[in-house]
């Protein structure tokens, strides 16, 4: 996802999308682990875009105080 589209989701829509990559990034590392995991560049991809989240997140907790 882009910073824009993150930006412009609500607060609840950012948690459901925060839990959505960490369970698919359970599921990718189970994957990798089991050596059926095929794309591995989408570990690094799901990793940044909850690292995006969580910044977008902070922000938003940080304008409300």
């Amino acid at each position: 996802m882009k910073t824009k589209e993150i930006r412009s989701l609500s607060t609840d829509e950012l948690l459901a999308k925060e839990k959505q990559y960490k369970e698919e990034l359970f599921n990718l590392r189970l994957q990798q682990a089991t050596g059926q995991l095929e794309n591995t560049a989408r570990l690094s991809q799901v990793r940044k875009n909850i690292a995006r989240i969580k910044t977008i997140l902070s922000e938003k907790e940080l304008e409300q105080n």
